[in-house]
C-alpha cells in the first residue's frame, strides 16, 4: 500500500512540475518583415512601446508603430 501511495504522490509532483514549467511564447511580426519570439505575452506601455522578454531572458522594447501583428505560438 505504501508503494502505491508513494508512486501516486511522485507522479503528482512530477506532473505539477511539468505544468508549471510551460509558458506561452508569442511571435511579434514587424512591418519590415522580422519575426521576434517573446517568452510570455508582450505588454504595452503608456509610452507606446511593446515590452517583451526575448529568448535569452533579456527584457526588450519595440515601438508599437513598428509592430504589424502579435500572435500566440501554439505548442
Amino acid at each position: 500500500m505504501k508503494k502505491i501511495t508513494f508512486s501516486m504522490l511522485a507522479a503528482l509532483i512530477a506532473l505539477s512540475a511539468l505544468t508549471g514549467c510551460t509558458r506561452t511564447s508569442y511571435a511579434i511580426h514587424t512591418n519590415d518583415g522580422r519575426t521576434i519570439v517573446s517568452d510570455g505575452k508582450p505588454k504595452e506601455t503608456e509610452a507606446g512601446l511593446l515590452g517583451y522578454t526575448d529568448a535569452n531572458g533579456v527584457k526588450q522594447q519595440i515601438n508599437k508603430q513598428e509592430v504589424k501583428e502579435v500572435s500566440e505560438i501554439p505548442h
